[in-house]
């Protein structure tokens, strides 16, 4: 079960003016559920879009990107779970091409106006034929309030869907936010497997729309994992549709420009953080804080070293306060000058070690007893700086192993 996550409530995600959504069974890979789905932008919106750093990266991937570098005006996207069309060399590529033909042909677009998605399993054909029959039920499907029929459709190891919303005042008037991720595993973002989609009915110019994705991924997305896999289909777009009236943003430093990018920050963090406590098999949702490094960078080598280690994680999961495996992924984190005697530990209100050694009121039974909760904060201080990074992550449990072992079956 996922750790602390509420279900999304359909009455709950906000309609965005501008972007329609419709899903449908097209049986990608098995019958009887939701798996292909469309979002249709009415003319003028602005879209960008942040992508896995994996060099192995999916035949959906390479179109976006080249899609999106056309300079044309995105008016569609296509998504499909249950096949991630990626390590599917040309054959793939052909593949996704065909499917934004055969989009853009029914919607009356260029095929350089549609973003193709896909998730699910590596190395497989993309079920082409099935997709293109299923095109017509999902058009004829889109409505402005199917954020979570949409997050639904996505899904692959998830156990539940992933979605919000949120309003902000820019420029005197009411802006709406609404958003949906899916992933569970294979998930360490650089920009996990996962996929997430961001709209707004604020006007927001072309020209700042990538500054406003890569901060948004960074503050959100990038600050997730569950396993340190990076996946091959990772994915994040942001959507303006430019229908709320307000004067357009054409700076994120403005005064409306940082209203907004806070206030899509604050969605993009929930979605992504929702990817974390439904991690596969998690049992624990781990906060990890490193402060006092010289620069940003450091500070996040040592969180994810923590984050990443097996070793860690199995204690969390069996609440075993083996607290020196956390001490020993900081000395190997990449900090070539590290001064252990400057290492500070904190588990939540508890003081583990100091001066890079066991504090002298630390307590054991104190330390099983933050373990035992389902939600830990990791304090690190490296007493270099005042730079400051946070991470978050969960266990490893037994289930882990068993998802992913039957992954294909």
């Amino acid at each position: 079960m996922p750790v602390n996550l509420p279900l999304p409530e359909a009455a709950l995600l906000t309609p965005i003016p501008g972007v329609r959504i419709g899903v449908t069974e097209a049986g990608v890979r098995k019958l009887g559920r939701k798996d292909l789905t469309v979002v249709l932008l009415d003319e003028g919106a602005s879209v960008s879009g942040v992508f896995t750093s994996n060099r192995f990266c999916a035949a959906p991937v390479q179109l976006c990107r080249e899609h999106l570098a056309s300079g044309q005006s995105m008016r569609a996207l296509l998504i499909n779970t249950g096949n991630a069309n990626a390590g599917t060399g040309a054959d793939g590529l052909a593949r996704a091409q065909r499917s934004c033909v055969a989009l853009a042909a029914k919607l009356g677009i260029a095929p350089q106006q549609v973003l193709p998605f896909s998730t699910g399993v590596i190395m497989e054909p993309l079920p082409i034929d099935r997709i293109e029959a299923g095109l017509d039920a999902a058009i004829a499907d889109a409505r402005l309030d199917h954020w979570l029929k949409a997050a639904e459709g996505i899904m692959t190891t998830d156990t539940q869907p992933k979605a919000c919303s949120a309003k902000v005042t820019v420029g005197g008037r009411e802006v709406s936010i609404s958003g949906i991720s899916k992933g569970a595993g294979m998930i360490r973002p650089n920009m996990a497997t996962m996929l997430g989609f961001i709209a707004t009915d604020a006007c927001v110019s072309q020209a700042v729309m990538h500054q406003l994705s890569q901060e948004l991924a960074e503050g959100s997305f990038n600050r997730i994992t569950v396993d340190g896999d990076t996946s091959t289909n990772d994915s994040l777009v942001v959507i303006a549709s430019n229908k709320a009236g307000n004067a357009e943003i054409t700076s994120l430093q403005s005064a409306d420009g940082l209203a907004l990018k806070a206030a899509m920050l604050g969605v993009a963090r929930q979605l992504a953080q929702a990817i974390v406590r439904d991690g596969e098999g998690a049992t624990k949702f781990i906060t990890v804080q490193v402060e006092g490094g010289r620069t940003a960078q450091e500070c996040r080598k040592v969180a994810y070293a923590i984050a990443h280690s097996p070793l860690v994680k199995t204690a969390f999961y069996a609440s075993d306060p083996n607290l020196g495996r956390i001490l020993a992924a900081v000395g190997y984190a990449g900090i070539d000058d590290l001064d252990q005697t400057g290492i500070e530990l904190h588990l939540d209100d508890v003081h583990v070690a100091t001066r890079g050694g066991r504090n002298p009121s630390y307590r054991e039974e104190d330390g099983q007893r933050v373990m035992k909760q389902s939600e830990i904060t990791v304090r690190v201080g490296l007493g270099r700086g005042t730079a400051t990074e946070t991470v978050w992550t969960c266990d490893f449990s037994h289930d882990y192993v068993t998802i992913n072992a039957d992954y294909r079956s």
